[in-house]
């Protein structure tokens, strides 16, 4: 605080000795010591005055979170467009390519927010994985899904299903296929743990069956997810929005 890096929702910065004013929310934005850039770029598919959509890359966090504060969507997009209020509506994994959402307008952002919480938005993903030829899809997997051991990890436990995930085949190339997945719950990890369940574990993927250790980030080789596509009815306007990813997964490519 007597930095002036703590600031309220106005962007100004809080002293030491200043009052605290209930419900006032506070922001502070942590240094990261040695931040390493991540070399992929987000590229914006769209933007109107109430949401940006980004095609996100590997490895690129959405959110600060660990070790990551400027190398994130939120942060960069911040930074170049000047976006101070700019709020992720959902999230995908640090490890997952592809379509991301953000709110630029607080006055409607609980509308946008309410779209995945209802499960009114139509996400479709993509994955490499193992072929098994006697497995009939299409499929759904439904599960329940928890955290396990390990901050990281989820796994399938018994009880109510908090879990469904459709799963079909689009192209089989030897011993590897590549499958559509469309969520209709929002599980962390959920798309993960529900081909590892399978016995289909994504390819590449350094935390399922086998957790990685921290710091091994090997950029030749991602996770094979990815957000292939987004379908919703805007809230705001009524209108039927559709985007789709501009990025491809090369797992099955050689």
């Amino acid at each position: 605080m007597a930095q002036g890096d703590v600031i309220d929702e106005q962007g100004i910065a809080l002293l030491v000795n200043q009052t605290y004013r209930p419900r006032r929310c506070l922001y502070y934005y942590r240094e990261v010591p040695q931040e390493v850039r991540i070399p992929f770029e987000e590229e914006v598919l769209f933007e109107d005055e109430h949401l940006i959509v980004v095609d996100k890359p590997h490895f690129l966090p959405v959110v600060p979170s660990g070790g990551y504060l400027a190398e994130t969507v939120l942060v960069r997009l911040k930074h170049k467009l000047g976006l101070d209020q700019l709020v992720p509506i959902h999230r995908i994994d640090r490890d997952t390519a592809g379509l991301v959402m953000f709110s630029k307008q607080p006055a409607n952002r609980a509308a946008y927010c309410q779209l995945f919480s209802q499960h009114a938005v139509h996400k479709t993903y993509e994955a490499i994985a193992p072929w098994n030829v006697n497995m009939n899809f299409p499929l759904t997997r439904s599960s329940r899904i928890k955290a396990a051991g390990h901050f990281m990890l989820q796994h399938e436990v018994s009880g109510p299903v908090n879990a469904i995930t459709h799963i079909d085949v689009l192209e089989v190339r030897g011993q590897l296929a590549r499958y559509q997945l469309k969520p209709v719950t929002g599980q962390r990890h959920q798309l993960r743990v529900h081909m590892l369940a399978l016995g289909l574990p994504i390819l590449n993927d350094g935390l399922y069956p086998t957790l990685t250790p921290e710091g091994q980030i090997d950029y030749a080789h991602p996770l094979q997810l990815l957000a292939r596509q987004l379908e919703f009815t805007d809230p705001v306007c009524g209108v039927v929005r559709q985007f789709v990813s501009r990025r491809t997964l090369p797992g099955l490519m050689g």
